[in-house]
């Protein structure tokens, strides 16, 4: 297993050992002992949410208020995380393609978001707080022009829900930070 830091404090970008024979292969996508000796923090998961969706697809960006462990079960799919904290690297975007080989960890408050450019992709993740709808987090347009996101897939082949197509630009959100 291979742990790199990234750009963006807390978000950890993980190549997995995979141990492929005769039958196919078996990896962990999360394995406590190892990750931490790798240098990621403890994580104490407490729900498993599992996210299929098919080619084309945008989820996000989101910044939910826990911290995750995402993990591409089958498929492949173009991550975008951005820093929505407050401090120096506020707003940069941090892009990866994922696979079945690779997993993220993301601290809390960071947005995140994904493309699907496989037929589908099944998007795994463990958290370590429950989802609640009372959970208070920020929401960003995929589309924002200040982060200025390169999708891979671009025009009518982008399936972008209502809600997510609804959500405010990054000046609205964080007017604070911008002079």
């Amino acid at each position: 297993m291979k742990v790199e830091k990234t750009a963006i404090e807390g978000l950890f970008h993980i190549t997995l050992d995979v141990f492929p024979d005769n039958r196919g292969d078996f990896r962990e996508a999360w394995q406590a002992e190892k990750m931490e000796a790798a240098g990621l923090p403890h994580f104490e998961p407490v729900q498993f949410n599992v996210s299929r969706s098919k080619h084309g697809v945008i989820r996000g960006i989101h910044a939910e208020p826990w911290e995750k462990c995402v993990h591409i079960a089958d498929g492949t799919v173009f991550v975008a995380i951005v820093e929505l904290r407050e401090n120096e690297n506020f707003g940069k975007v941090v892009t990866f393609e994922l696979d079945d080989t690779q997993a993220i960890f993301l601290p809390s408050g960071v947005g995140n978001s994904f493309q699907v450019l496989s037929e589908q992709a099944v998007y795994c993740y463990v958290v370590n707080a429950h989802w609640s709808p009372e959970a208070q987090y920020a929401f960003v347009r995929y589309d924002d022009p200040t982060l200025n996101i390169q999708w891979p897939i671009q025009g009518e082949a982008q399936i972008v829900s209502d809600k997510d197509r609804a959500h405010a630009t990054l000046k609205e959100v964080f007017s604070g930070q911008f002079h």
